[in-house]
């Protein structure tokens, strides 16, 4: 995929946000260097799992990428990331309030060397606010906007979403900003500042949660895999398991009373219309209930479908990957890696005239592109050493 050819990105951010960002830019064309600290990016290390002693969470957010390793805290360090930023398009940080204006990157410092750059700042709670100037991640999010308090079931202990929304819708959100900030770059000539914050993206995530509670006063709480506002539309337990039926309007619903012989339920007037069937919802659940228990997951699945009324099973990890579906839609290509046998990626979750973008780089390994990097920036070999000899660039072994 070719759209983004030619646009470079600095890209200084670590963990997943800022990191998932500039991947869906690699995915488009950009090239993107990955400025890592001497010890690496901290996500590098996250696990157990490993796969082939590399992090299934770094390796989610960093392909498409070359690795470039530099001691920011010292000034030879600081010279390498400012002949980057030179020919860079768009410059990408994630670092904790106050520590990339103390390294003398922020916002004002490089566009008055790059006046037209597109920089992104992915921030926590945002850049105003009495808790601006403190750490976030995902868990932390889900918990301050509410997220986690509309999750799980009633009578257990709040629960966070079982994958990191917050830090992927972030890292969205990042991608969007560039976007956006191209095309007026491409008409004005002037570049931008594309602030996100994972408190914004949460914030987002609740939305209807938040308008129904600014509409009504009352406080949501977990529904489990049921949704507030339709019923029914859940999970139904089954002879041998679970089956998630969503009958969204007054016609499923009535297909799905005529599928389970219960015909004379779509005309009751507790349940005529999607209203009075979120008001008596309760009822409604144990009459379904016992009728979806006298079938099997996959005799359910297949009457439902016969009758056009949406439902899944709930899959595991496992489930997943072996599933004829996923495997027709293209979602998860396997790639050579040059340590990894086996080696699978999750693709970009869009396609352009039927084509999705393509892998041109695995997730790299720490510096391993440092040398080539350096190379193309003008330093010579002997400088190279030089920089390598003191600790302010990293190599990495480029064959693992």
């Amino acid at each position: 995929m070719d759209h983004l050819k030619g646009l470079r990105v600095v890209d200084v951010s670590q963990n997943l946000a800022g990191p998932y960002c500039t991947q869906i830019l690699a995915d488009l064309g950009a090239e993107v260097t990955k400025v890592e600290p001497p010890r690496g990016d901290s996500s590098r290390d996250w696990g157990p799992p490993l796969w082939n002693e590399r992090g299934p969470l770094f390796l989610s957010v960093n392909r498409g990428k070359r690795s470039i390793q530099i001691d920011l805290k010292s000034e030879e360090g600081k010279e390498v990331l400012w002949k980057l930023i030179e020919d860079a398009d768009v410059f990408v940080q994630s670092a904790r309030a106050g520590v990339i204006e103390r390294l003398g990157f922020d916002y004002e410092s490089v566009r008055e060397r790059r006046p037209n750059v597109i920089y992104v700042s992915v921030t926590a709670y945002g850049p105003a606010g009495p808790l601006k100037d403190q750490p976030g991640y995902d868990p932390l999010m889900q918990a301050y906007s509410g997220l986690m308090s509309i999750t799980g079931h009633r009578s257990e202990a709040p629960a966070r979403v079982g994958a990191s929304v917050v830090d992927f819708g972030t890292g969205m959100w990042g991608a969007i900003g560039v976007l956006s900030a191209l095309h007026k770059r491409y008409a004005t000539g002037e570049g931008s500042h594309v602030v996100t914050a994972l408190l914004d993206t949460a914030l987002g995530w609740v939305s209807y949660h938040l308008t129904s509670y600014i509409a009504t006063g009352e406080v949501p709480g977990p529904m489990g895999s049921g949704f507030p506002m339709i019923s029914p539309y859940r999970a139904f337990t089954t002879s041998d398991g679970t089956l998630v039926i969503a009958a969204g309007n007054d016609a499923t619903f009535g297909r799905l009373c005529e599928a389970l012989g219960l015909a004379d339920l779509a005309t009751d007037p507790r349940f005529v219309s999607n209203p009075v069937r979120v008001e008596h919802r309760d009822e409604l659940f144990n009459i379904l209930a016992e009728a979806t228990h006298q079938h099997t997951t996959a005799d359910l699945w297949e009457l439902m479908r016969d009758h056009a009324v949406p439902c899944s099973p709930i899959h595991d990890m496992a489930d997943v990957i072996t599933d004829e579906q996923v495997e027709a839609s293209g979602m998860l290509p396997f790639v050579n890696h040059p340590e990894i046998p086996g080696y699978r990626d999750i693709a970009l979750p869009i396609r352009w005239d039927g084509d999705r973008p393509k892998t041109t780089r695995t997730p790299p390994e720490a510096g391993e592109h440092t040398r080539e990097i350096l190379g193309e920036l003008g330093y010579g070999d002997e400088q190279i050493a030089v920089l390598l000899a003191g600790g302010i660039v990293v190599e990495g072994d480029p064959d693992g």
